[in-house]
């Protein structure tokens, strides 16, 4: 494992993302947010650092200052509405990739959806399935998630990303633990997707990965 004292977050406001901010300070990480309305972050603490923002705002500048001795970065964020006519998690990550190489920012984690095919893959028929017919609406934001894994795969190897193909289905209590998977995905709520995405940062085999998540086996 590797120790990542200090995290930047992209969607700390989000259904995941405020479970991650809390569980990473819980902890004993520093966080720093970006957040459009910083009012949405239910969490207080002395180490979590809120910088208002939108990641369509952010100048090379001010993503140089956000990343300003961060060790890792979380990206959980996702707009069906903007994908819907754009890759704008791809330009993002474009944009961002390049800022983590100036800082000297070791490790990124992106979180996916579970209908996001890995790149060279196909998803199994039943998630086809559902991606064609009750989750069309969700088209584009499968396929910049695709285009994120492409980008990463083939112009940011030197950079320690992983990918979380989370199955996430609705706020709840926890309802174990999601371990990594190549084969099947579990649909998690939203806590357990954020404590499995705060032990992948930290896991070196996680690196270069982009495999979905499941529930232990009793």
């Amino acid at each position: 494992m590797t120790t990542l004292p200090s995290l930047l977050v992209f969607g700390a406001t989000g259904q995941t993302g405020q479970h991650f901010t809390r569980l990473a300070l819980e902890a004993g990480h520093s966080v720093r947010a970006l957040a459009r309305t910083p009012s949405k972050l239910a969490i207080t603490h002395d180490d979590l650092d809120v910088v208002q923002g939108s990641m369509d705002q952010v100048d090379d500048t001010a993503l140089d200052a956000l990343l300003e001795g961060v060790d890792a970065v979380a990206m959980m964020v996702g707009d069906v509405a903007a994908q819907s006519t754009r890759k704008v998690n791809t330009e993002f990550v474009r944009q961002l990739v390049p800022a983590m190489r100036r800082s000297g920012t070791r490790r990124l984690l992106y979180q996916a959806g579970g209908l996001s095919a890995a790149p060279g893959t196909r998803l199994p028929l039943p998630l086809r399935a559902v991606r064609s017919t009750v989750a069309r609406s969700y088209i584009g934001q499968h396929e910049d998630n695709e285009a994120v894994m492409r980008y990463l795969d083939d112009d940011a190897r030197d950079v320690e990303w992983m990918v979380h193909r989370a199955g996430i289905g609705a706020d709840g209590p926890s309802k174990g633990e999601l371990r990594r998977s190549r084969s099947w995905i579990s649909i998690g709520t939203f806590v357990d997707c954020a404590a499995y995405d705060l032990r992948m940062l930290g896991d070196d085999t996680a690196v270069h990965t982009w495999d979905g998540s499941r529930y232990r086996r009793a």
